[in-house]
């Protein structure tokens, strides 16, 4: 927030000349989007497919700190993030709502910024912004969006349908938002009492926009849909490669066993896990932020999803009585733990 800057008083406009403002000019693309911005409720039309519903809630100084975090990168990763949990569910996101809780150290124009991210998601992924709210907060800013989207009943993806014997894949790479996120700290310690601060990030971009700039895996759920792959069981890994997987094997009555060597990481990420002291695999494992897909198929896939870009084979799912264990390189098992990020567990 630039202090030199002239700011206008939300107040000023009151809360539906906000909403007027930040919503102006708004076209619908999706034709489940009957009406939009404007009434009392937004109206959709879906025609044989099942409607899916997603939402998250973003409360400063849990979820994000504003001293490194730019209003418009939090406003294109708050909606990015809802998308990803619509295509972790092998659907299409169509329309999101979006609700603010403001204090009063915000401006207008601190909301047009944040807005603007919000619709460069919109825009980027075809998705309609159709409603939402705003109210006045005493805690900072709180945002919270709901994400309506869709797919064919046969094509939806759950997390309880893995396997004994399925393939365990993941897109992308892991670790590299969590090491961007202490990157982000670093430099904001180094900071502290400094007019003219510049931040290092020096040869560490991937990793900040890892962090600040997360894309949803649109292009995966469209390749795996082109191979003619369904996944057994899906989810995005928000909270982490552990976390996540404990989750698929829990509701499938499954076990997994996974192996170190065949973790994809980023370059960059294991530079940054050796500058920290930081072990680069725990990183990988339990960091979160990702949205990378972590996905099951069918031991007889293996071909043909391995010839797929940007998606790895790494490990495969068991029988439950064998339990979740990560196989190091040495060939030791080590018992997965649930170590990723848990919002409930924040201290005051």
């Amino acid at each position: 927030m630039d202090a030199n800057q002239d700011y206008t008083e939300i107040s000023s406009l009151g809360e539906f000349g906000l909403i007027d403002r930040l919503t102006k000019d708004i076209a619908l693309t999706n034709s489940s989007s009957l009406k939009g911005v404007g009434d009392d409720a937004a109206v959709m039309e879906y025609h044989d497919t099942e409607v899916l519903v997603t939402t998250d809630l973003l409360l400063e100084g849990i979820h994000f700190d504003l001293t490194y975090v730019p209003l418009r990168h939090l406003g294109y990763k708050s909606a990015v993030v809802n998308f990803s949990d619509i295509y972790a569910m092998n659907g299409t996101p169509r329309q999101i709502t979006v609700s603010l809780g403001v204090s009063k150290r915000f401006a207008v124009e601190h909301m047009d910024a944040l807005y603007d991210g919000i619709r460069k998601a919109c825009d980027v992924y075809g998705v309609d912004l159709v409603g939402g709210d705003t109210t006045s907060s005493r805690q900072g800013l709180v945002i919270s969006i709901t994400c309506i989207g869709d797919a064919p009943k046969d094509k939806i993806v759950y997390r309880d349908g893995a396997k004994d014997t399925d393939l365990i894949c993941v897109s992308g790479d892991l670790g590299a938002a969590y090491m961007g996120l202490q990157l982000l700290e670093r430099e904001k310690v180094a900071s502290a009492g400094q007019k003219d601060f510049v931040p290092d990030f020096g040869g560490k971009e991937y990793l900040i926009e890892r962090q600040l700039k997360p894309e949803a895996r649109k292009d995966i759920i469209k390749e795996l849909a082109e191979a003619g792959i369904k996944p057994t069981a899906m989810m995005d890994i928000s909270d982490g490669l552990s976390s996540e997987l404990m989750h698929i094997c829990r509701q499938s009555h499954t076990g997994c066993r996974v192996y170190e060597d065949r973790i994809p990481i980023d370059y960059q990420t294991a530079v940054m896990a050796e500058e920290l002291g930081m072990n680069l695999v725990t990183a990988a494992l339990n960091g979160g932020e990702d949205y990378e897909l972590l996905f099951t198929v069918p031991l007889s896939m293996h071909e043909a999803v391995s010839k797929l870009p940007g998606i790895k084979v790494i490990g495969h799912i068991t029988k439950a009585d064998l339990g979740c264990a990560m196989v190091t390189r040495d060939g030791t098992e080590i018992p997965l733990k649930a170590q990723g990020w848990n919002p409930l567990a924040q201290k005051d």
